[in-house]
């Protein structure tokens, strides 16, 4: 699945020149977090509830203590009032802002969000912004991706099998240090794991099998040393 399929199109935008009133009005208007800002088409920046979090409005400014404005550089506090007291979006939105393209994959898109902390990604060809791709659409993707139909369910041996396959591809459990019985859709794992965390792990790979009725837990805890 693409960025292409999930996102936003003919997205509300803002100006540069509109007053930040107009943005939070319409961020409460429309009940979104954040907008992107054009210029002439072109997107110059991002504007955000975050944005509204320290307004002098509202009185939470957030002023520093008169000691640290001692050691403080001008410029920085000066850029705090601007921030702070600023009338339109231009002065207070986010200029440097992280983009995807349309035929990026939802993946992509996911690890962009994590690594910049963002909520949302202006979606672009070439210059031009095509829309935009948010928590929001990634959850309606959910259901898109999930199976309509259930898959028929395996039987004891199958079951065993897949189980024993996919634990052998994941880096989180040491090659055979846990076993599987099944027996009438009931999978027993034996064996010895280091962290609270690996028995979730392991009960979750069982329950996602086909098949599955219940997950027994018979595993051992014990202390992982690491030889330096």
């Amino acid at each position: 699945m693409k960025v292409t399929d999930i996102m936003t199109r003919g997205v509300i935008s803002l100006a540069p020149t509109d007053s930040v009133h107009k943005a939070a009005e319409r961020m409460l208007r429309y009940d979104v977090s954040g907008f992107p800002v054009l210029d002439q088409g072109k997107l110059v920046g991002m504007i955000t509830q975050g944005d509204f979090l320290r307004r002098a409005e509202t009185g939470t400014e957030g002023r520093r203590p008169p000691w640290t404005e001692y050691f403080a550089d001008p410029g920085s506090l000066a850029g705090d009032y601007v921030y702070t007291h600023a009338r339109t979006v231009a002065d207070v939105m986010t200029r440097d802002v992280v983009t995807i393209a349309e035929d990026a994959s939802l993946d992509d898109a996911v690890g962009l969000m994590q690594r910049h902390h963002v909520k949302r990604l202006p979606v672009v060809k070439g210059d031009a912004m095509v829309g935009i791709v948010s928590r929001v659409n990634l959850l309606h993707a959910f259901p898109a991706g999930t199976p309509k139909d259930a898959p028929a369910p395996l039987d004891d041996s199958a079951i065993c099998d897949r189980l024993t396959a996919k634990l052998k591809n994941e880096p989180w459990l040491p090659r055979g240090s846990v076993q599987a019985i099944v027996k009438d859709g009931v999978v027993v794992l034996q064996g010895t794991v280091s962290d609270q965390r690996q028995r979730t792990a392991l009960r979750v790979a069982a329950e996602n099998i086909p098949g599955v009725k219940q997950v027994i837990d018979e595993l051992r805890e014990i202390d992982l040393v690491v030889v330096r």
